[in-house]
């Protein structure tokens, strides 16, 4: 849920995801997205663990096994820069197999409070209600308990805690906070970012509302996935656009828990290798451009 972007002009851009979408496109799409228990081996079938290329499967149901299931998912073939929010990005993928590794191969995110501080510029109530689309197409495929399910404008602009029940014109009462809301976000452990670094001024208010969100109630851990290329025309290259300052803003560790670079005040990260997240989604290509840092915060971290 991120600060909204974008300049003056409507310049529209496309996600690498793009699943069965009619040429020409516009507006929102439906594709279906499917896993199993069982993740993809290298021939793209459900019969290892290798975490490399798949294959592309036709989502029909007829194709899959009894534990095999459908992610339906609702979202824009094209968008402008403050609406991407709307589309598919790979990492958001990468990132979803990565709970469900966790999920089926451990207890680490039974019964916890998540919650997704940004995917995108999920700003807006045109986002805000495509996103509460796709948590009621798939509450029922899926077995949750929509109720569960918590969609909120959190505008980075405003830090942490957000406005608690003032209805202004841009933010629907549907997804303005409550006293209660707040109070159980802060016990949330677990909190998940994909594809929100793109920009210097964003990744500062990022940071900057993440924490205070994790010197809050409980413990927390962020998974974060980043690293976007695109081509830029100051460069006349295909760069990764504001990762270098996301970088500044941690200490990076390694496997033993020494520093490796980095200055960063009181959050401190390390590095998961994508190589050892197996595939369970099927209708993705990965990539080898992709980082997921599992970045912790202490207010006591002296800077290096």
């Amino acid at each position: 849920m991120e600060a909204g972007g974008g300049g003056a002009e409507e310049e529209q851009v496309m996600s690498e995801v793009h699943l069965g979408c009619p040429p020409h496109f516009s507006g929102l799409h439906i594709s279906h997205f499917s896993f199993s228990s069982r993740p993809l081996g290298p021939s793209g079938d459900n019969d290892g663990v290798g975490g490399g290329g798949s294959e592309l499967a036709a989502a029909t149901s007829g194709s899959f096994r009894s534990d095999c299931h459908l992610l339906t998912i609702q979202h824009g073939v094209t968008s402008s820069l403050k609406s991407v929010g709307l589309q598919v990005w790979k990492a958001a993928l990468l990132l979803g197999d990565f709970v469900l590794h966790k999920s089926f191969s451990s207890s680490n995110f039974d019964g916890v409070t998540a919650i997704e501080t940004g995917a995108g510029t999920d700003r807006g109530t045109d986002i805000l209600d495509n996103c509460v689309a796709n948590v009621h197409i798939n509450s029922g495929m899926l077995k949750f308990d929509e109720a569960k399910v918590c969609v909120r404008e959190l505008d980075w602009k405003t830090s942490w805690p957000p406005p608690v029940g003032t209805h202004v014109p841009s933010n629907p009462s549907r997804y303005i906070w409550s006293t209660s809301e707040v109070e159980e976000a802060e016990k949330a452990t677990v909190l998940f970012a994909a594809d929100v670094i793109y920009s210097d001024d964003l990744t500062d208010l990022f940071f900057g509302t993440v924490k205070k969100l994790m010197s809050c109630g409980a413990k927390k851990v962020l998974y974060s996935l980043e690293k976007r290329y695109n081509f830029s025309l100051d460069e006349l290259d295909v760069v990764a656009n504001g990762y270098a300052h996301f970088r500044s803003f941690f200490t990076a560790q390694d496997g033993h828990g020494d520093p490796i670079d980095g200055y960063g005040p009181g959050f401190v990260g390390k590095q998961i290798d994508p190589a050892e997240i197996p595939q369970y989604i099927r209708e993705y290509e990965r990539g080898k451009d992709l980082e997921l840092w599992k970045i912790m915060y202490s207010p006591d971290q002296k800077q290096q």
